[in-house]
């Protein structure tokens, strides 16, 4: 079944699209899209938006390394191709590439060509660096919408989003202690959890340590969203996992 509709406009000589956006439920049962895991493992996912930074994503690639932490860094293809050198030492390091589009455009009337494009962009500059393919994909702002997933399934992506209680807004800049205590009190086996690594980002990077320090010494185990989805079963169409409404 296909949700996506197309509406004439009755005013105007030029057709246009409405693109449907579909229920978590239905999207989730595909098995193309993914909010966070369905596991009883103390496994969690920290994931990074928008970077890689010439400042910050280092000072975060350091703290990962000190609690043997691995990420997924969802990378804007025009930042990788500005600072080549921290996404190999993103590689090198064992952590996971996932494209979040070339220009981080924010665009709710995105078509099928313009996200095809951003996503072969990002590819590009990837492979050409690192000869690494991204599998997972993330919508910029986590905008999804059947235009958007559809368009990223059929170029072989997955798509990730966040777990809905795991969204710190470190990009509001609060204070450190503000983002560490949201992930900490808001924490669940299988979380997917939502930070940034543009921008000003010295919140992010103080609330990490903190974060990773509790993670690491209540048991928790920091792996990569594919190996979150490979050791639980949201990778199996028809799973759907339910949750109160907070």
């Amino acid at each position: 079944m296909t949700f996506s509709v197309f509406i004439l406009c009755l005013f105007c000589d030029t057709p246009y699209i409405q693109a449907i956006t579909s229920s978590r439920e239905a999207y989730e049962k595909t098995g193309n899209v993914i909010w966070e895991g369905h596991t009883k493992e103390k496994i969690v996912a920290i994931t990074f938006d928008d970077g890689p930074h010439p400042s910050y994503t280092p000072q975060i690639l350091d703290i990962l390394a000190k609690y043997n932490a691995k990420a997924t860094f969802f990378v804007s293809g025009n930042k990788v191709k500005s600072n080549p050198g921290i996404l190999m030492r993103e590689i090198k390091e064992g952590h996971e590439i996932a494209n979040h589009t070339y220009h981080h455009y924010y665009n709710k009337n995105m078509t099928a060509d313009l996200l095809s494009s951003e996503l072969d962009q990002t590819d590009k500059v990837i492979w050409d660096i690192a000869k690494y393919k991204p599998s997972l994909y993330r919508p910029v702002g986590g905008l999804h919408n059947d235009i958007i997933i559809n368009t990223a399934v059929k170029k072989g992506y997955k798509v990730i989003l966040w777990s809905w209680h795991q969204d710190p807004q470190d990009w509001k800049r609060p204070a450190p202690n503000k983002i560490s205590t949201h992930i900490i009190n808001s924490l669940r086996a299988g979380d997917i959890i939502l930070l940034h690594d543009w921008s000003d980002r010295p919140q992010t990077v103080i609330a990490l340590e903190t974060t990773l320090d509790y993670l690491y010494k209540n048991g928790y185990e920091c792996v990569t969203v594919s190996d979150l989805i490979f050791r639980s079963n949201v990778s199996t169409p028809g799973f759907f996992r339910t949750f109160p409404v907070e």
